[in-house]
């Protein structure tokens, strides 16, 4: 059984919030996005197993401008995820004989539903999640570009022709889908990271069900009705792109459940550990996209201004809440001084407010229990000896609104080395590259990292077998805004997990050698003689 703190972590800020007053004040605000997608003010459903339903405790969305409600949505039962688990086994069985080309093809019509309706719904995740405007269209981009991604790749999922040793024998390497894939995906990315498994697992062949993060059901239910009239109107099953909004009991018995193939998990380290765990209990397949605790280094020979803008988008980007946000910079002792001025002012000139709003460029945390995190965190850097250099308080008012934050902190301070999930970055002074590689790869985690420089011995150096630890290795860029064309994910209590580009379709397949004898006798391989 999992336990109860995965528990807790399923359904957070779940199916709680109907004793909140009914109002509709929020979403009469955004009735034209909202009534676009199908979302409603009540009675939203938050199951679809080819029938929309949903007979649990309902889930409220609230913003977090101002925590008030927008909608709700209905959670699933055990047993209705039982019953969907059926409905997409059975779609996935029909699924697998379509030709992958043909596959391609109906997901790149997803892509063309998602771009018809791509500012209601970057909206729509704006006022879910909090991020401004600007990135929640640009998720929506990532969905849209991971479905042109898999559309090219449906005529491209090669295999190998291997020589055999033996005469007249035909050896060969192939990919076949797993079946069902399971996708519990995180508050901060609700419709992206979503796609990235979507789209590469629809077109290998699998059906997917997705369990969306407890506070962003709308966006979920969104898509969701989005890809049914897709696979609908191409006379595909619904079911193929299941998905249950839910709190505990769904998400554990979906990361136990023996018939859903492969498990992608998005969310902490600690909870992915426990999921990963239950997972390989039964000899599941497992994708860990976990915690990143990232760091910058600016060398002496960086192009500091281009650096300054990379920090600010980096630390300060969706609030501090992505897993790729830079959470530690390392600057050289020779441009420490003049970069960190030129970045303090540039936090200074960061407007803070409602996302949907234009100029804004820091919108709210998704929820109270993070600001008490940043509190926390604030806490923490001043009683371990660091400075608050800029920041450090929450607002006043009803949203969940705080100060980005840069401090200057010992690198091996105990609050630098795990992260927290809010606007704070801690700077720290460095002699040289080989001081900030080693304080770079110190951390538990191993997502993104990035290096300033011009010299390019120093470029190789960190990209090479000595240099960062980390899955995502930048050079005068940020740590975050991650392309489709490469795989996704990080090394270390990061999760190892791969999602999005390059051959990550090969972990929704199973991997399948063939051997054909052709020759009408039977030799056996290393020469052995069994007679």
């Amino acid at each position: 059984m999992i336990s109860s703190t995965i528990t807790k972590s399923l359904c957070r800020r779940g199916a709680v919030s109907l004793r909140r007053p009914l109002s509709t004040a929020v979403y009469e605000k955004h009735r034209a996005i909202l009534s676009e997608l199908g979302i409603r003010a009540h009675g939203n459903h938050g199951v679809f197993n080819g029938a929309w339903g949903g007979t649990g405790v309902a889930q409220v969305a609230v913003s977090p401008v101002d925590n008030s409600r927008i909608a709700d949505v209905s959670t699933g039962t055990v047993s209705e995820l039982e019953a969907t688990i059926d409905a997409a086994t059975r779609a996935q069985a029909e699924w697998r004989h379509v030709p992958a080309p043909r596959r391609g093809d109906i997901v790149r019509q997803i892509r063309d539903k998602l771009a018809k309706h791509k500012h209601a719904l970057g909206s729509l995740v704006s006022l879910e999640v909090g991020k401004i405007y600007a990135e929640g269209v640009g998720e929506i981009q990532e969905y849209i570009d991971i479905c042109d991604f898999a559309t090219g790749l449906s005529r491209a999922l090669n295999g190998s022709v291997i020589p055999s040793e033996r005469p007249g024998h035909f050896m060969m390497e192939q990919f076949h889908p797993l079946g069902l894939v399971g996708i519990i995906s995180a508050f901060n990315f609700p419709a992206a990271v979503a796609g990235w498994n979507v789209a590469l697992a629809l077109v290998t062949g699998n059906a997917t069900l997705w369990k969306p993060a407890p506070t962003t059901p709308l966006i979920s239910v969104a898509i969701t009705r989005l890809v049914q009239q897709v696979l609908e109107a191409n006379g595909v099953p619904g079911a193929l792109h299941s998905m249950v909004c839910g709190g505990a009991e769904v998400g554990q018995h979906l990361a136990a459940s023996p018939r859903v193939g492969l498990v992608s998990f998005t969310g902490s380290t600690e909870i992915g550990r426990k999921v990963g765990t239950i997972v390989q209990d039964r000899f599941g397949r497992h994708l860990l996209e976990l915690g990143g605790n990232n760091a910058i280094i600016v060398n002496h020979d960086a192009d500091l201004e281009l650096a300054v803008r990379a920090c600010l988008f980096a630390a300060v980007g969706t609030a501090g809440q992505r897993c790729t946000t830079t959470r530690r910079l390392f600057l050289h002792e020779k441009i420490h001084d003049q970069f960190l001025d030129r970045l303090v002012k540039a936090y200074s000139q960061v407007k803070i407010g409602d996302p949907l709003q234009e100029g804004v460029l820091c919108g709210p945390l998704h929820t109270k229990s993070a600001v008490k995190h940043f509190e926390t965190a604030i806490a923490s850097v001043k009683a371990q000896g660091g400075k608050i250099l800029v920041g450090g308080n929450v607002l006043p008012g009803e949203g969940n609104f705080v100060e980005p934050t840069i401090t200057s902190i010992a690198p091996d301070a105990p609050i630098t080395l795990h992260e927290v999930f809010v606007p704070i970055l801690h700077v720290s002074k460095i002699k040289n590259l080989e001081e900030g590689i080693k304080f770079n790869n110190q951390v538990k985690q191993g997502l993104s990292s990035s290096l300033f420089t011009s010299d390019i011995a120093n470029v190789f150096k960190w990209t090479g077998p000595a240099g960062s630890d980390c899955g995502i290795v930048n050079v005068n860029i940020p740590t975050n805004g991650a392309e489709i064309g490469g795989a996704f994910g990080g090394e270390k209590e990061t999760g190892g997990g791969r999602e999005s580009g390059s051959d990550a379709w090969k972990q929704y397949c199973r991997r399948q050698t063939a051997t054909i004898n052709y020759s009408g006798v039977l030799p056996l391989a290393q020469g052995i003689k069994f007679e």
